[in-house]
């Protein structure tokens, strides 16, 4: 994974003409021109031979989806990786759980694992869902030796997050950034601490992950495709940055009962915009309420800086769970193959854009097509 790039942008992404756009039950009568935001687009594709395709996908939350279109070789239906742009999705697995009472997000989580009772007794899930843990991270160190289990599809993800955390080799370390240092002291973005959340997922649930994103977003939400895989060391980063090996079909990824916690989710645009209007909507997907209103306004709130001075040291602001903030409204989870899904809390709408290439040319079509986006939006609402 690259260094994210990610933010340094003003708003809003991507694109397309919507002619009677439509809300969930078909009934608005808005008619969107994203035009100028689609020419943009086209002319990014014909001039960047890395990306030979977008897709796109926009959602308000009084109007549901308002666009959803593919340019280029990209159609609505592609199944596509999504690196870091998982994040997000796996905050919201854990706060359901804390949610439903089976997890305290700011208890030390070896008081609610018992097998792990005397190891890193201060660490809490708040804190490895804010890259804050004080656990080796992506940066300094995307390969610590420890904790190359986040990489393999072999094993399980409890083992995997049991290794990682009952670690004594991360205990000292002479190198900077390989060595844990105490949690809420410094900003180490991903890394293995992410996987540990998806351990004490499975651990205080008791099931497997798989069964947790079916309950949590597939069933209530409605989801054709929307799973994990762990596929960093199956399939190979070309130069663009996107997996050679994968074209979309899902059968062509290793079953894996270790799924990536921080990069491991590939779906469509359609269906991460439903799981972008269920944000919007409070936590809910139509009348079911998947997540509480206090879970999903925690994630897209900071907590790095009110808890202990910090910022992301990208030249952003602060970060939530899952969510890096970019001001009072603007939230962003883009990952390092290009995708970038956002929300827009003062235009009460998010979107997602995704290419398989990466966060450089992901960032680039942001920022290229950010200020059309939100042009029409201001003035259709």
């Amino acid at each position: 994974m690259t260094r994210p790039k990610y933010l340094s942008m003003a708003l809003a992404v991507a694109i397309m003409l919507l002619a009677g756009c439509g809300s969930d039950d078909g009934t608005t009568t808005r008619t969107f021109d994203f035009s100028a935001a689609e020419a943009e687009i086209d002319a990014f594709i014909a001039e960047t031979a890395a990306v030979d395709g977008v897709g796109m996908v926009l959602v308000h939350r009084d109007d549901g989806m308002i666009y959803q279109q593919s340019f280029g070789n990209f159609t609505n239906d592609r199944i596509s990786l999504l690196a870091s742009s998982s994040k997000s999705a796996t905050v919201g697995v854990l706060l359901r759980l804390a949610d439903q009472g089976l997890l305290d997000m700011d208890a030390p989580i070896a008081d609610q694992v018992a097998s792990w009772e005397g190891f890193n007794p201060d660490v809490t899930v708040a804190q490895l869902l804010s890259n804050s843990s004080g656990l080796v991270g992506l940066f300094p160190n995307p390969g610590f030796g420890p904790y190359l289990c986040q990489y393999l599809s072999r094993g399980t993800l409890q083992e995997c997050a049991e290794r990682i955390f009952t670690t004594e080799d991360d205990d000292e370390n002479d190198v900077a950034g390989l060595a844990a240092i105490p949690p809420d002291t410094q900003f180490r973005y991903g890394g293995g601490q992410w996987q540990v959340a998806g351990g004490v997922a499975e651990i205080v649930s008791g099931k497997s992950w798989a069964q947790l994103i079916e309950e949590t977003y597939t069933e209530p939400c409605g989801l054709d495709v929307f799973e994990y895989a762990n596929h960093f060391t199956d399939l190979a980063l070309n130069e663009a940055g996107y997996p050679d090996g994968f074209d979309g079909d899902p059968m062509t990824l290793n079953a894996t009962d270790n799924p990536n916690m921080e990069g491991g989710l590939f779906t469509t645009t359609a269906d991460y915009g439903k799981f972008l209007l269920m944000q919007l909507r409070g936590g809910s997907c139509g009348d079911r309420q998947v997540l509480s209103e206090e879970s999903v306004l925690r994630m897209r709130t900071d907590r790095i800086g009110p808890t202990y001075g910090a910022n992301t040291g990208f030249g952003q602001g602060g970060y939530g769970l899952g969510w890096w903030i970019i001001g009072d409204q603007l939230a962003a989870d883009p990952g390092a193959y290009g995708a970038f899904p956002w929300i827009d809390d003062s235009r009460n709408y998010a979107g997602f854009i995704v290419m398989e290439a990466n966060s450089a040319l992901g960032n680039q079509l942001f920022d290229r097509t950010s200020d059309l986006i939100n042009e029409e939006i201001d003035r259709q609402y």
